[in-house]
């Protein structure tokens, strides 16, 4: 796990590179905010988090528990989760506007546009939507059987 990146993932440069060549401004790794968001944008009040789906456990395919030591999988990603929601918690009671951008959104089989991606952030930013999640676009087979 040592070699896990948490911070200058590809997502996360997707994102940054699209938004700045947007013109939109940001700070990164807020170390002194809750949960040490991704991106932080002073001037819309907002805080960006672009999670990978495998470390927060995300209902998508690109997410499948781990076979050997299942207990501990469970454990880590379990607190993650719950680490998330208290995140969100406390950057909405601290007056913060939050967004998330979940990995499959830019990689994998349901993976959006870059651009279009970009352009949702760009629009939730200046909006005045007090929150905003992405994910990719996936397809439930049982609710579409093959012909």
């Amino acid at each position: 796990m040592a070699a896990i990146r948490g911070r200058d993932t590809k997502p996360e440069l997707i994102i940054r590179k699209g938004l700045h060549a947007r013109g939109l401004r940001f700070r990164l790794q807020g170390r002194d905010l809750p949960g040490k968001p991704d991106l932080i944008f002073p001037k819309y009040r907002a805080l960006l988090w672009v999670h990978g789906c495998f470390w927060h456990g995300h209902n998508c395919p690109m997410f499948h528990w781990p076979k050997s030591r299942e207990e501990f999988w469970l454990a880590k990603i379990g607190r993650n989760r719950e680490r998330d929601a208290e995140t969100w918690t406390a950057a909405r009671a601290a007056g913060w506007r939050c967004g998330m951008v979940w990995e499959c959104a830019l990689k994998g089989g349901g993976r959006l546009p870059p651009g279009q991606v970009i352009d949702s952030l760009a629009c939730w930013l200046s909006s005045d939507a007090e929150e905003f999640c992405i994910e990719g676009q996936w397809i439930d087979n049982a609710a579409h059987p093959p012909a």
